[in-house]
């Protein structure tokens, strides 16, 4: 949490706080008001000086997120309704609705996992504590991880049944962690992940596998 400010001017002082408030879209209890200079009505408005005040206010990281998000749909010419939730001490759960979240998600959530990505570097920057945000819409993240575990268990039933390593397609670390987690403790399979960025896949191998790989690699 960090205190922000802005300085507003007005005809008086109540006018000023008003433009204040409309500005931020704050309610009077929940900022502080400093005068900084009085007005004066001069002589037959000759000489006059408006009020000026500095209103100060919390702005929390979910205010961080909020406007860096609204910034950026306003670019992107995106409409999006965006809500968030703190879950937990250092975590921020974001919930994006509109029309046009296909648009968001991507082809298999490429453009929301890049759009979390960039919320979380802009969302910490310069701060001491980090924070982390996730962002999901329409429930994606869930089924996504509802698709990737009846995939890693379909696959490892051929594996075991037939012996043969099989080589998922190129996923981000958090789908393959999925599939890792998920397969853990599956009997008779084991699993690793092999290439670069963004190249980096998943292979589902008979239990065996890893050990025989490693050793390989030793030689």
């Amino acid at each position: 949490m960090s205190q922000k400010y802005i300085e507003v001017s007005g005809k008086t002082i109540e006018d000023a706080v008003a433009e204040a408030l409309k500005t931020l879209n704050m309610d009077r209890d929940s900022v502080s008001v400093e005068i900084l200079e009085k007005p004066k009505s001069g002589f037959l408005g000759i000489g006059a000086v408006p009020a000026k005040i500095r209103v100060s206010y919390e702005y929390s990281r979910a205010d961080k997120t909020r406007d860096f998000l609204e910034e950026l749909f306003k670019k992107m010419n995106v409409e999006a309704k965006i809500d968030i939730a703190e879950e937990e001490e250092g975590r921020l759960k974001v919930t994006l609705s509109g029309d046009e979240m296909g648009l968001v998600i991507g082809r298999r959530g490429e453009n929301l996992d890049a759009l979390q990505y960039i919320t979380n570097l802009s969302v910490n920057k310069n701060e001491d504590e980090r924070v982390r945000v996730s962002i999901d819409t329409e429930n994606y993240r869930e089924k996504r991880e509802e698709s990737l575990e009846r995939l890693a268990k379909r696959v490892a039933d051929k594996v075991a049944k037939y012996g043969r390593s099989v080589s998922l397609e190129p996923m981000p670390p958090s789908e393959r962690r999925i599939i890792h987690a998920c397969l853990q403790d599956y009997k008779g399979v084991t699993t690793f992940s092999t290439g670069s960025e963004p190249q980096r896949r998943v292979i589902v191998a008979p239990a065996d596998a890893k050990g025989k790989k490693e050793k390989e690699t030793k030689k």
